[in-house]
């Protein structure tokens, strides 16, 4: 079954990272990509880190009338920053491999809907 893994950044976490040095930001990227080689055989696609929320438009569509917003999509302090899909057999092999995630502390887990 396919998933989505949708990585969410806190506010905290942004800061916190912001706030780390070279080497300590240099070795969380350096666990990321351990993660995504741990699991390779399991992500159908690499995913992407998704530009700041800062650089968002979000379009609504409210009876025809289409309009659009600078920033995220949603209102609150946690923003998707990045995403990946991942071929497995059920939820709870997805779940088993997120509890290593290593990078922002929020993950959302959305089958693909089959077309």
């Amino acid at each position: 079954m396919k998933y989505v893994l949708m990585f969410i950044e806190t506010e905290e976490f942004a800061k916190e990272f912001e706030a780390k040095g070279p080497a300590e930001r240099e070795e969380a990227y350096r666990r990321v990509y351990q993660w995504f080689d741990d699991h390779r055989d399991k992500i159908s696609d690499r995913g992407q880190k998704l530009q700041g929320r800062e650089t968002a438009t979000t379009v609504r569509l409210d009876g025809g009338a289409l309009m659009t917003t600078d920033g995220p999509f949603i209102e609150g302090k946690e923003v998707v920053s990045g995403f990946t899909e991942i071929d497995v057999e059920d939820l709870d092999e997805a779940l088993r491999m997120v509890r290593t995630w290593p990078a922002c502390p929020v993950i959302e887990i959305r089958p693909v809907a089959e077309m």
